[in-house]
């Protein structure tokens, strides 16, 4: 990689700030594909009668259409006690 090249990816990585990484990493994503905050999702989450982890997402993609890898995002992430404020 050359000097440039490495120079612009710092320059890169401090506009944007730290990476975003665990189950937050897809909120973006989720909130683009399916319209709906992240607050949404880890409300409608928290309200189900449900509490197994694999049970709620099998719920979310069931009823709600979601991705396996999307629902597991937000299962995980409330679960652990998130909200999106904390993922960022």
């Amino acid at each position: 990689m050359s000097a440039a090249a490495t120079e612009g990816s710092a320059v890169k990585a401090a506009v944007q700030g730290p990476a975003v990484k665990g189950p937050a990493s897809y909120f973006p994503s989720i909130e683009k594909k399916y319209g709906r905050p992240v607050e949404e999702w880890v409300a409608l989450i928290r309200e189900s009668e449900l509490s197994r982890h694999m049970e709620l997402v099998a719920w979310l993609k069931s009823e709600h259409g979601l991705g396996h890898g999307h629902a597991n995002a937000l299962v995980a992430h409330t679960l652990a006690g998130g909200s999106k404020a904390a993922g960022q």
